[in-house]
């Protein structure tokens, strides 16, 4: 990665919060606190590779230091390699918070296992992007149930030199015939149905899929199947950024679905590799910070939540993992590469939209459409059955 590092300012933002504050909040149960205390010492949180870097992975990347100096709060950081594992971590009820994306923000909502936030006692929540407030991903009820990180989408990427030519379809991945037969990998979670379903959007327009998420019994069986011929060719199913990065560097892997800060990786390390939006558009995520309903350290949360969302810090999260912030005034601070914001579109709100971010299938469609749509459970027995 890069290695120019850009200072952060968590002194100014937690002092701005604790003199906002007074008396100590337990900040679990069915209500959000209406002020914080001082720091509880501690944090324990479950996030995405790349969100929370302490200078272990490269040493010019370490916003963590900081928080912990300034806030009293030492990180303990649990890596989470997909939404159905931070799921899972959080029903523990040992971590006092979650990175959560939309396919599994929704579950911890309904499952009792975060609560509702107070965003007026994260001052920096009124400069994130409005597009990102107000989500059916992270509101329920009326309720705030977080605070807005990052966005993106998910691309494909393709070793430069090997697979020619350069591909600009998902049908690239799902060809039974692919020359590249053996090196082609793919998401592995159940939410990765979504991406056959968007493709089959287009492939096939009779089977009138209008939502990637929304899928009608006859949909959901043709994405399935779809799946079940493109094993033939897949070599490596990833969930491990780390793992994935390695296969194309490799070579052992050459085409398939990535986040964008594996691509970044692995072209620092030399890499023939580079990704594109196909023309059928993407399935994305957009990450939100929610706070355990057993949290053990609540104040410290709201601070980390807070100084996470600061320009200054989102700024190097958001260059050092390869995605839109959710406070647009990181933009101006991303020194290294003042055309990130405009590569990764953070204030275009028509592309956001554009994208089938990551959404919790229910029985009762999504989409509006009736309560006929195949639920998240069959999502997960599917998938079981897709691997074999």
């Amino acid at each position: 990665m890069r290695t120019r590092r850009i200072a952060t300012g968590c002194g100014l933002a937690v002092a701005l919060l604790l003199s906002a504050c007074g008396s100590s909040s337990g900040g679990g149960g069915a209500s959000a606190p209406t002020a914080l205390g001082k720091a509880e010492g501690s944090l324990k949180i479950i996030a995405w590779a790349g969100y929370a870097e302490d200078g272990s992975t490269d040493p010019a990347y370490n916003w963590v230091s900081n928080f912990e100096k300034d806030s009293g709060c030492q990180v303990d950081v649990k890596i989470g390699n997909t939404s159905d594992e931070m799921y899972q971590l959080m029903q523990t009820g040992e971590y006092d918070g979650v990175s959560a994306s939309g396919d599994a923000s929704v579950r911890l909502i309904d499952a009792g296992l975060v609560a509702p936030v107070n965003t007026s006692l994260v001052p920096h929540y009124a400069d994130i992007s409005a597009f990102l407030k107000d989500q059916a991903y992270n509101t329920s009820g009326g309720k705030n149930y977080g605070i807005p990180h990052g966005w993106g989408a998910n691309y494909l990427m393709y070793n430069t030199d090997v697979v020619s030519p350069a591909p600009d379809s998902w049908g690239v991945v799902f060809d039974k015939a692919s020359p590249y037969k053996g090196k082609v990998t793919a998401y592995d979670a159940p939410i990765y149905i979504a991406d056959a379903a968007l493709y089959l959007k287009t492939a096939k327009p009779e089977l009138g899929i209008t939502d990637s998420y929304s899928l009608t019994q006859a949909q959901f069986d043709a994405a399935v199947a779809l799946l079940k011929d493109q094993r033939t060719v897949v070599g490596e199913y990833w969930s491990n950024y780390a793992v994935s990065q390695s296969a194309f560097e490799q070579g052992s892997i050459v085409l398939g679905t990535t986040w964008q800060v594996i691509a970044n990786l692995a072209q620092a390390n030399d890499a023939k590799v580079a990704t594109v939006l196909p023309k059928e558009g993407a399935t994305g995520w957009s990450d939100t910070w929610m706070v355990s309903s057993k949290a053990k350290h609540p104040n410290c949360m709201y601070m980390w939540m807070d100084y996470i969302t600061s320009p200054e810090v989102q700024a190097q999260v958001a260059y050092y993992f390869g995605e839109a912030p959710a406070n647009p005034n990181a933009c101006a601070l991303i020194a290294d590469d003042p055309t990130h914001c405009d590569v990764f579109k953070a204030t275009d709100a028509d592309f956001y939209k554009g994208i089938s971010f990551w959404a919790t299938p229910r029985k009762k469609c999504l989409n509006g459409s009736g309560d006929n749509c195949v639920p998240f459970s069959e999502w997960i027995k599917a998938w079981t059955a897709i691997k074999g």
